[in-house]
């Protein structure tokens, strides 16, 4: 039997092998405090390529240097960054898999030392991280300049998609949410000034990019006083006139708050209705660990692609062990040098 998590998946002009994408995750593992790629890496992320992941999404790779979640951070905010970032894309292609990159500013949660950080408003995320400065027109300027130079990096580099990382509590999730926006020009107050910054990064990105563009976002603050689904349905309409191809639906991050229950697809249902709310793919992510469970979600349309974290670092072959849980082995493409072994 054919499954559609297998299957391939078209959009605009890539072709991905399968459903399947490794997501985007934290790995702290710059060498020395450059941005730049190193031979972890590209075994880190080839091997999720071997193991047949259809897209294979790099980590947040900050635009500014100021910008990191940590100084362990992939970067892309100079031309030196492109060299290794190609060969990680080349490694990653000769697979067979596509690669992304999730272009991101930390804001306020950025944890770099000795480095001023900035965010919509000069509101820390809690007692532990620094408070921000709050960014006048001229440093947003910069910043926007900074992802329209990421987007330049990443085409050059041969990347087959862009995400830009709207989501966890970082810059562009600061700017969309009342609770951490507080300015009183036209990037703050109502829904639509709050959304600006993400508008105006969408069009640069579309004026540059014509391959896919994925968005990430985190559709539920978890207090009433913050942004929640119905914010996200309607700015979903938004980037998908804009011409976002796919929503990346995640929730949380914002501030120090846990979700009130956590448990196996708990994240699924808010990709759901984005998607048929807005008619918009979307992605869905967050504790989906095996392959009936990924199934079910595209085969009643909850979701276009199954996003997958934790349980590709514990199982690089989880793709393998999909095809054999939906005895569809006749999809799975084996490497040549692994046949005798799958």
């Amino acid at each position: 039997m054919k499954s559609k998590l297998l299957a391939p998946y078209h959009l605009k002009s890539v072709q991905f092998k399968n459903r399947v994408v490794m997501s985007p995750m934290c790995m702290y593992s710059v060498a020395n405090h450059d941005g730049k790629v190193t031979d972890f890496h590209m075994t880190h992320y080839g091997t999720r390529a071997i193991g047949q992941v259809g897209l294979v999404m790099l980590e947040a790779t900050a635009v500014l240097p100021e910008g990191r979640i940590s100084e362990a951070d992939l970067g892309i905010w100079t031309d030196e960054h492109v060299v290794g970032l190609t060969k990680l894309v080349e490694h990653i292609h000769a697979s067979g898999a596509k690669v992304g990159i999730q272009l991101n500013h930390a804001g306020r949660k950025s944890e770099v030392p000795n480095t001023t950080i900035y965010a919509p408003s000069a509101v820390a995320f809690n007692e532990k991280y620094a408070v921000p400065e709050a960014l006048d027109e001229s440093k947003l300027s910069t910043v926007i300049d900074a992802f329209k130079k990421a987007v330049e990096r990443s085409k050059q580099a041969g990347f087959d998609v862009i995400e830009l990382h709207g989501a966890h509590g970082y810059l562009i999730n600061q700017f969309l949410s009342p609770l951490t926006n507080h300015r009183e020009d036209h990037y703050g107050g109502p829904i639509g000034n709050r959304y600006r910054l993400l508008s105006e990064l969408i069009k640069a990105t579309r004026e540059i990019w014509e391959k896919p563009l994925f968005v990430r976002v985190s559709c539920e603050d978890y207090v009433p006083d913050g942004a929640h689904l119905e914010d996200y349905i309607l700015m979903s309409k938004w980037m998908r006139d804009a011409g976002v191809d796919v929503i990346d639906v995640s929730t949380g991050g914002l501030i120090p708050v846990q979700p009130p229950a956590v448990f196996p697809g708990y994240q699924v249902p808010y990709a759901d209705k984005i998607r048929n709310s807005v008619g918009i793919a979307t992605g869905a992510v967050g504790l989906i660990t095996t392959a009936n469970q990924a199934e079910e979600i595209l085969e009643n349309n909850r979701a276009d692609l199954v996003f997958l974290g934790r349980e590709l670092l514990r199982n690089p072959y989880w793709v393998r062990d999909a095809a054999i849980e939906l005895n569809d082995l006749e999809q799975l493409d084996a490497p040549v040098a692994y046949q005798r072994g799958w």
